[in-house]
């Protein structure tokens, strides 16, 4: 059992990443919060080097690498976006989407098709999206997909999970040309520096924000590197899709965070709607 004590803390870890990125969004930018993700992760991921044996590196490794590189920059920072604009209850289920667009990226980039569960796993998801705002169902059948979309946290996250789609893919073939550790490390090297220049240009103070606010974002990454070597580690004990099954219960955990830590409202409506679409996320992954 102790894949599942990893599994679960991995959970836990990556849900307390979004609750410190939401509370420092409150008085840092979006460009900083994004870099604090991969900046205070990166000695945690420099010890992992250590004990990780550096793997025959394949042909498609520096492809993947800067495939899922630059479009991990524009997610991290959707991402960032999203937590400020909207209620984590509202806005953090929505990476849920990301099985569904991966109709789409898979068979172009890797040639994978849904099984029927996998069919299934995905009408549950959207119907769990419809359930997250069930009340403004009497205003219109619609109305519920129409309240998600009309909402800037909502929206972006639905980018953000379209984005994962196709670096989902790109994850795939670095890890086969390397090893999971390896590649997770090297991704995480790659946004950190990356992103430097990005703060340097858009943040407000530039690199020097770092100084002013680090109390506050170093959680952030922190959290973060805990979060991906508790997963990393599950790994070892069982397969991928057990332990990816008990990472997304997470969401689960951000919305009560949600109500508990910043008051969001309709908690009882989001939560169901949310454990239906972790339970398709569960069917697809077991598809």
């Amino acid at each position: 059992m102790l894949w599942l004590i990893f599994a679960s803390l991995s959970a836990l870890f990556h849900s307390l990443t979004d609750v410190f990125g939401k509370r420092s969004l409150k008085d840092v930018d979006e460009y900083t919060v994004a870099w604090s993700v991969s900046l205070f992760s990166t000695p945690f991921f420099l010890a992992m080097l250590l004990f990780v044996p550096i793997p025959q590196i394949g042909p498609g490794f520096w492809y993947a690498l800067i495939g899922t590189g630059i479009l991990n920059l524009i997610a991290v920072i959707l991402y960032m976006k999203a937590l400020k604009a909207s209620d984590l209850s509202i806005t953090i289920p929505m990476l849920t989407f990301t099985p569904i667009f991966l109709l789409v990226t898979g068979p172009l980039m890797l040639g994978e098709f849904p099984s029927f569960l996998g069919i299934i796993g995905i009408f549950l998801i959207v119907a769990g999206s419809y359930i997250l705002n069930i009340k403004k169902c009497r205003e219109g059948l619609a109305e519920p997909f129409k309240a998600l979309l009309k909402e800037t946290g909502p929206r972006l996250m639905l980018v953000v999970a379209f984005i994962y789609s196709i670096t989902s893919n790109f994850d795939k073939i670095g890890v086969t040309n390397s090893s999971p550790v390896f590649f997770a490390i090297a991704a995480n090297l790659f946004a950190a520096v990356a992103l430097s220049f990005i703060v340097a240009m858009k943040a407000k103070g530039g690199i020097g924000s770092i100084k002013k606010s680090y109390k506050m974002i170093a959680p952030i990454g922190i959290f973060h590197a805990l979060g991906t070597i508790a997963q990393m580690t599950a790994y070892t004990f069982t397969i991928v899709a057990y332990v990816i099954s008990i990472k997304r219960t997470g969401i689960l955990v951000s919305i009560l965070f949600g109500y508990f830590l910043f008051k969001e409202k309709n908690i009882k409506e989001r939560l169901i709607g949310a454990a239906i679409m972790v339970a398709g996320v569960i069917l697809i992954a077991f598809s």
